[in-house]
């Protein structure tokens, strides 16, 4: 159980910050006090002091976007909520998913960079491209591909050697994120359904 610190501040406020439990992506920071907390415990919706407003305000108690709770966690010094939550829609009150005005999606990382420029190859073609290359000669090639790398990399896994291992790991991933890309689908679409088989 949490114990936050909430003499820290003279009107007995801490920051908490509201991260997407899924994406990863910070949505918005609101303020707390120990009834807030109290309140987005007991009901699974996250609940905040309004300075503005001077009361409780539960996000989405006007606009139905509420943001359910996941988890929190404090930080070492006991003064700020870290909020993990699932939104049901927008969270900020202009309409966008975060209060920076950036997408809730989901990021990979390196992976998520290269997924765009495979998808940069496919809608805008240049000859120099294998990824483009590929594209032209079909779903089949890809396909094939695939298939190539993946007996590669079986046959690497059953040797010794980490380096060739690794890198015939590489060639059938991004082989995969091209197959993907070739289908209409991408990375956040294989995580959903391994995410659904979780439940």
């Amino acid at each position: 159980m949490i114990n936050p610190d909430f003499n820290k501040n003279p009107n007995g406020l801490i920051p908490a910050i509201v991260q997407d439990v899924q994406t990863r992506k910070v949505l918005m920071l609101g303020y707390m006090n120990a009834a807030a907390l109290a309140a987005t415990e007991s009901s699974g919706k996250v609940t905040f002091f309004s300075r503005s407003k001077n009361r409780l305000w539960t996000k989405g108690e006007e606009s139905g976007n509420f943001l359910m709770l996941e988890s929190i966690a404090i930080d070492c010094d006991k003064d700020t909520l870290l909020v993990y939550a699932k939104p049901l829609g927008p969270t900020c009150h202009t309409g966008t998913d975060s209060c920076w005005g950036e997408e809730n999606t989901a990021n990979y990382g390196f992976l998520s960079e290269l997924e765009a420029v495979i998808q940069d190859r496919k809608e805008n073609p240049d000859d120099a491209s294998y990824v483009n290359s590929l594209f032209k000669k079909g779903i089949n090639k890809i396909a094939q591909k695939v298939g190539e790398e993946a007996v590669e990399t079986i046959i690497e896994a059953k040797d010794d050697n980490d380096k060739l291992f690794l890198s015939e790991s590489a060639d059938l991933l991004f082989h995969y994120l091209i197959l993907l890309k070739a289908k209409g689908f991408g990375l956040a679409d294989v995580v959903k359904v391994l995410e659904n088989r979780k439940k």
